[in-house]
């Protein structure tokens, strides 16, 4: 699921009035291998819309570290691609940095309003447009979910990645779609008086001291936030919880797949299937501006049994009825 670092480039600027049997380009910048699950679902479903790679359409696929985004999106705009497809905050504000003539469809994990990628959802204004897996009850509701889950609840850490970049204005409260998720989170556990400690993660080299430092603290549960940094390193997170005995609480099923304990958040895969149509679309002539950000329209509860039997816990009865899926 490093879904949260790929992208995508198609320049449709170019496309109007151009004849429509031409080959378009679309370019990928991904953290993720071309051969990923997740980077192969944009692909499947512009075949469904008609677009064949070799036939109508060129591939130009880029992958790297977060670093490498400038440069990467750089080479894309320079093979003068058709859209620019972005996943992730980094990818696409890498792209957005690149051109400003391109059309650029993202998927992000964060608010592109606060993160100031787009000027609204309705209209997002300029060469952005695209799909944001964010949703401001996420903070609120796992803390209500870790709650429920353990009545005495008191310390909670919250494992995040401040190293996106950002296009809002300097000195925002929020200019980082990690340091939001952070801050709606503090003001659910203020109002449960639940005491929430940061723990920002940079590197997967950095996990370890930050691992550490809760191993040596007082933390009765975890919450981790999506990032592709986090996602990578989901097994070591998974393997020290379930070492410490500690509940966490993660952001997609691939977590509680993997043996994490439960999880709350957007459908990945479901929600990047509104991808293709956006590129669709802008092929055809639509403009970014006019094409409004789209929002997940469900979260999904996944609990995995075992995990819990495994750290002593018993999931309460409403907390299993309102899962979207058990794990056993």
């Amino acid at each position: 699921m490093q879904l949260l670092g790929a992208a995508v480039v198609v320049t449709a600027s170019h496309a109007f009035g151009q004849p429509a049997d031409r080959i378009r380009k679309i370019g990928v910048l991904n953290t993720l291998p071309r051969t990923a699950p997740l980077a192969q679902v944009l692909l499947r479903d512009l075949r469904d819309l008609g677009y064949v790679e070799g036939e109508n359409i060129l591939v130009e696929y880029r992958s790297g570290a977060y670093a490498d985004f400038p440069a990467l999106a750089q080479d894309l705009v320079n093979l003068k691609v058709d859209v620019i497809y972005a996943v992730m905050e980094q990818a696409a504000q890498a792209a957005r940095n690149a051109t400003t003539t391109i059309p650029i469809v993202f998927a992000v994990l964060g608010d592109p309003v606060q993160s100031g990628l787009v000027a609204s959802l309705s209209h997002p204004g300029g060469n952005l447009t695209g799909l944001t897996a964010f949703g401001s009850e996420l903070g609120g509701k796992r803390v209500e979910f870790l709650k429920e889950l353990i009545p005495r609840l008191s310390h909670i850490g919250v494992i995040w990645n401040p190293a996106a970049p950002t296009n809002a204005p300097t000195g925002s409260q929020m200019n980082r779609p990690g340091e939001a998720g952070l801050q709606r989170t503090a003001e659910a556990a203020r109002v449960l008086d639940i005491q929430v400690r940061s723990l920002p993660v940079r590197t997967p080299s950095g996990l370890a001291d930050v691992l550490e430092a809760v191993a040596q603290e007082r933390t009765d549960a975890l919450i981790v936030e999506e990032d592709p940094l986090t996602y990578s390193e989901r097994s070591r997170i998974i393997e020290f919880a379930a070492t410490h005995r500690l509940p966490a609480i993660y952001g997609y099923r691939d977590y509680v797949v993997s043996g994490g304990l439960i999880s709350y958040g957007a459908n990945l895969p479901e929600l990047l299937h509104g991808v293709a149509g956006y590129i669709d679309k802008i092929l055809k002539g639509a403009k970014p501006n006019d094409l409004p950000i789209e929002q997940p329209t469900r979260f999904e509860l996944v609990v995995n049994i075992k995990t819990a039997k495994a750290l002593g816990l018993t999931i309460p009865q409403p907390l299993l009825v309102r899962a979207d899926e058990v794990i056993q």
